[in-house]
């Protein structure tokens, strides 16, 4: 009998024993699926977090960068995101609408506020002046998204463009009138006054001509603006040379005299072509604005990596004011002189454009009723640009 109590009673413990050690090993497995779930959630989150920062990084690297200002507003007209170009726009970055300077772009943006539209504004501020352009776009919760943009480049291009079409269809006009008005007088003195016939036959003939310049000389600025070809290797020299011959008959007739030196043969790569342009333009440009018994002396020279070409008279000279404009498309410092020797207005406009697309440089010296030197620099194939 007490063999069988003790029996079961062993049975009994290791029942116990087996259960207890399965629950205990259930309630392990149990924490580790726990512990393994949570180290799992953390890493997610972990993940997350750097996938968000790092989203925020390169969404803040992307904003920064842009050229365009921008500005976030809130509903409480709290700024809650300006970018850098922002304070390069503005005279300061704002941190609420009430701070947000020029006034003209504020009140712009509370109008947008109030009536929840979207709205765009230009605006003049600064000295100098620049222009700048306001994108105002509502968006969620009351906000509002501000975009400025500086557009000064493109309304100072259009104010070129404007004013090259009102110059150009001035300076059309006027040749193309007289010629009408010389033909109209023609038809008439044909009959009434046969010995006039000669003196508007030359009025016909040198107002056609001018207004031939003036097209070949617009369509010449207009392919230069489209570059150069920069394939040949040219002498500067020897294209001068040759342009100076052509202009012996217009020298003498206004009595001016040429003189031309050279030091030295290197070539350079470029047009042949608008080379023999701008020495053309630059000769010609010294005759007309030299008096009689002036003389124009034109020099090329080489040193070290660079050619240059010097063109000097010792005519009428320019006004200090107007130097940093003679290479503006039809700018004149003497109107009246410069269409009574037929000059066109665009002559130095070329030359400056012949002397970008060759990677030169052009300067200026002039003293008044002393005469004008201009200096081109280009640069040899072997050196750097000057």
């Amino acid at each position: 009998m007490v063999e069988w109590g003790v029996i079961v009673a062993v049975l009994a413990a290791v029942v116990a024993a087996a259960v207890a050690s399965l629950a205990w090993h259930r309630s392990s497995r149990s924490a580790r699926r726990w512990e393994e779930r949570a180290l799992t959630a953390e890493a997610i989150g972990r993940e997350q977090q750097l996938d968000a920062l790092e989203h925020r990084r390169v969404r803040d690297m992307t904003l920064s960068t842009m050229r365009e200002g921008l500005l976030l507003i809130e509903a409480d007209a709290r700024v809650a995101f300006a970018n850098d170009a922002i304070g390069q726009h503005l005279p300061s970055t704002p941190a609420t609408l009430d701070t947000v300077q020029p006034f003209a772009l504020r009140s712009a943006i509370e109008d947008s506020r109030e009536r929840r539209e979207a709205a765009s504004v230009l605006i003049e501020t600064g000295v100098p002046t620049r222009w700048l352009r306001a994108t105002i776009t509502p968006a969620a919760d009351g906000a509002t998204l501000v975009v400025v943009r500086d557009v000064t480049q493109q309304r100072q291009l259009d104010i070129v463009r404007r004013d090259f079409v009102a110059n150009a269809s001035h300076e059309l006009k006027t040749p193309a009138a007289s010629i009408q008005a010389a033909a109209e007088t023609l038809r008439q003195v044909v009959l009434d006054d046969p010995e006039a016939v000669p003196r508007f036959a030359l009025q016909l003939e040198r107002e056609a001509i001018r207004l031939s310049r003036i097209v070949a000389d617009l369509l010449d600025l207009s392919r230069l603006e489209s570059g150069s070809a920069l394939d040949d290797l040219v002498s500067l020299g020897a294209v001068t040379r040759e342009e100076l011959h052509r202009f012996e008959e217009t020298a003498r007739e206004a009595k001016v005299t040429l003189e031309i030196e050279t030091s030295g043969e290197r070539q350079i790569r470029g047009s042949q072509r608008d080379l023999a342009l701008l020495a053309r333009n630059l000769v010609d440009n010294a005759i007309r604005h030299s008096h009689e018994g002036s003389v124009i002396r034109v020099a090329i020279a080489c040193d070290d990596d660079v050619v240059t070409l010097r063109v000097g008279d010792t005519g009428i000279g320019i006004p200090s004011k107007d130097i940093p404009r003679i290479f503006e498309r039809f700018y004149r410092v003497d109107r009246a002189r410069s269409r009574e020797t037929g000059g066109t207005g665009l002559g130095l406009a070329i030359v400056k454009h012949v002397v970008e697309n060759h990677g030169g440089r052009i300067d200026v010296e002039s003293e008044l009723g002393r005469g004008t030197t201009f200096l081109v620099t280009f640069p040899t194939p072997s050196g750097p640009t000057p």
